[in-house]
């Protein structure tokens, strides 16, 4: 027995070992930027470009190998599959299914793997065509407006403060609604729209809505955060709501900064990109605030119970109504993309 196992173990050894070799033939060399249409350009990164016109099973192989976007690849794919743990062990405790209070927490979870995931597909693939670029890219703009619903929904629902509720609850859900989709918007049509050359009008369009609709979101968790009483101050919650402020400060920073490429020019090509330090500050803020979320859920019951009765289900709608939007805006601005790329190539 112990020698058929032994076999067996040295047969699949064997197998790992080819993988290299099985996928060498599918992975042509990674290019420079004058290699591939100017919308693939990246500031002060010069190389490490995937060539386009490739297959699909091509592009899906170079999750194992080095280019210019593995590492925005695997942070968001190691956080969706941590996330998915999570939810795993979440569902053995939680009733999504009959607690009606438990449904905000299950959005803010879905959410964070939906993004996540559209973030994965969106570096892996893009590199096809340029028309799969904007539309990958299209799709995971969709992504991070559902995760920004879910973000203010979560905080909203669980964090907030009586205080702080009685003051924005006539607005705070409509509001978080519309700067989710303008934020989907935004950053769909600066794509479409701008690039390096009009970088300032890009990140107008993109990081305005995006940032505001942060300063509405996080409005609860910073209220909070600032009114705790001393005897409040070292609840874990607080602790990881106060990490993921900090996180997603950090990554904003490196999100509109070219640091450190622009430093070390011709040295990031592969490691060390500001986007891959925005990855990971943003991974890290995920977690932190599923964390603090889920710790709120079970210890705040009775505030939020009497502060959000029966409103739940409206909650549920107005999520749906936010991926309606968002997707149907993707989806025109992919359209606008396709009709853009056919009058050039005519």
């Amino acid at each position: 027995m112990a020698t058929v196992v032994t076999e067996k173990l040295s047969r699949l050894f064997i197998n790992v070992r080819q993988v290299p070799q099985l996928l060498a033939p599918l992975s042509p060399s990674t290019v420079s930027s004058l290699e591939v249409p100017k919308v693939f350009w990246k500031p002060y990164i010069h190389t490490g470009y995937r060539p386009v016109q490739q297959t699909w099973r091509y592009y899906f192989s170079t999750l194992f190998q080095q280019h210019n976007e593995a590492i925005n690849v695997w942070t968001h794919l190691v956080a969706a599959l941590i996330l998915l743990l999570r939810f795993q062990q979440l569902s053995q405790r939680v009733d999504f299914g009959q607690d009606l209070h438990a449904q905000p927490l299950l959005i803010i979870i879905v959410a964070s793997i939906t993004y996540l995931t559209f973030s994965t597909l969106a570096h892996l693939l893009q590199a096809k065509s340029e028309f799969w670029h904007y539309s990958f890219f299209f799709m995971d703009y969709v992504g991070v407006a559902v995760y920004q619903y879910g973000s203010a929904l979560g905080h909203y629902y669980y964090a907030i403060e009586p205080s702080w509720h009685e003051k924005i609850k006539g607005f705070y859900m409509p509001a978080a609604v519309l700067l989710a989709w303008l934020s989907c918007a935004g950053s769909c049509y600066a794509k479409y729209r701008y690039h390096q050359s009009a970088r300032l009008l890009s990140q107008l369009c993109q990081e305005l809505p995006s940032g505001l609709a942060y300063v509405l979101d996080i409005s609860p968790v910073v209220h909070r955060i600032y009114t705790a009483p001393p005897s409040e101050r070292a609840d874990p919650a607080l602790l990881y709501h106060k990490c993921q402020v900090l996180f997603f400060l950090i990554g904003a920073f490196f999100f509109s900064h070219p640091y450190p490429e622009k430093w070390f020019p011709g040295k990031c090509h592969f490691f060390g990109q500001s986007h891959q330090i925005f990855h990971v500050c943003l991974v890290l803020c995920t977690l932190a605030q599923i964390e603090a979320v889920v710790l709120d859920y079970e210890a705040r019951r009775q505030i939020y119970s009497t502060l959000q009765g029966d409103l739940a289900h409206n909650f549920s709608a107005l999520c749906l109504l936010t991926v309606t939007c968002s997707v149907l805006t993707a989806a025109y601005m992919a359209r606008k993309v396709k009709n853009k790329l056919s009058f050039k190539e005519e």
